[in-house]
């Protein structure tokens, strides 16, 4: 069974990071965006995104990893790797509530940011993939 659990959370994170690779993205060419036609289409898919994929994946991903803890939580939570990963998955569900912040404010015709800003935002998810993955595979702690 737990084979089974690890492949559906591996697959319920790479949805989840598509999501958060993405959605920044779309920040960026609504930011640019100037005729009301394009602007519409950027809100839409943002909504769609967030609350078809983001979400959907990002609790999937907390479910299925509890799940995994619970099939052997001395082999987890007694770890310094362990510890670190799930202290950055925190801060990365944070990074998405920002990012639900940002399209709310978009959705609203509201946002003062710009595309430049946008594409900062876009690479924040790169490093939390590369130190939890880091952390996950050498486990340097």
């Amino acid at each position: 069974m737990y084979k089974w659990v690890l492949a559906f959370h591996l697959i319920a994170v790479i949805c989840w990071f598509a999501a958060l690779f993405y959605l920044p993205r779309l920040f960026v060419y609504h930011a640019m965006s100037e005729d009301r036609v394009s602007i519409e289409r950027f809100k839409v898919m943002q909504r769609k995104l967030y609350s078809g994929i983001a979400n959907p994946s990002m609790i999937a991903t907390v479910v299925l990893g509890l799940w995994l803890v619970s099939m052997a939580p001395e082999a987890y939570l007694s770890q310094t790797w362990f510890q670190l990963k799930a202290a950055l998955v925190a801060l990365l569900i944070g990074y998405q509530f920002l990012c639900r912040g940002h399209l709310k404010q978009l959705a609203e015709d509201r946002s003062n940011k710009s595309h430049v800003y946008f594409r900062v935002f876009n690479e924040v998810p790169v490093l939390f993939l590369v130190a939890i993955v880091v952390l996950v595979i050498v486990q340097p702690f």
